[in-house]
């Protein structure tokens, strides 16, 4: 699968899995929502999820991306993940509301909300996508 095609199935799902790695070489996984922001796919987190620091040590990581009704077509993308904190993640986080749920109400609530929430954003540079085949 050509990554475009993987960013163009985000495009339509959000529902995700991440793959980071413990301290300790474990595997960790978290349900995840992820969206394509200027042809990037991003998420939003707090910065003291473990997931942070698990991509703050070792940014290489997998999403596991399905549609909203579970069962069907679904990629995996392997990525290079950045986390991106506040003040410098405000505007992806604006942009990201808007790409899931369209205009808020109140932008200047919203930010409010992220700031004290200590949101972040992590962007991921996609590797490689696939499946290639069904099985």
């Amino acid at each position: 699968m050509e990554i475009e095609q993987g960013l163009d199935y985000v495009r339509g799902n959000s529902r995700a899995v991440i793959l980071t790695t413990r301290k300790d070489g474990r595997p960790a996984m978290a349900p995840v929502t992820v969206a394509v922001v200027d042809d990037t796919i991003v998420m939003s987190t707090r910065e003291t999820a473990y997931k942070v620091g698990h991509l703050r040590r070792h940014p290489e990581t997998s999403l596991c991306v399905f549609p909203d009704t579970w069962l069907g077509r679904w990629v995996q993308l392997n990525c290079l993940a950045e986390v991106v904190s506040l003040p410098d993640a405000m505007e992806t986080l604006v942009e990201y509301y808007r790409t899931l749920r369209g205009e808020h109400p109140d932008w200047d609530d919203y930010r409010r909300a992220m700031t004290d929430d200590r949101r972040c954003i992590v962007r991921f540079q996609v590797l490689s996508a696939g499946p290639d085949v069904a099985g």
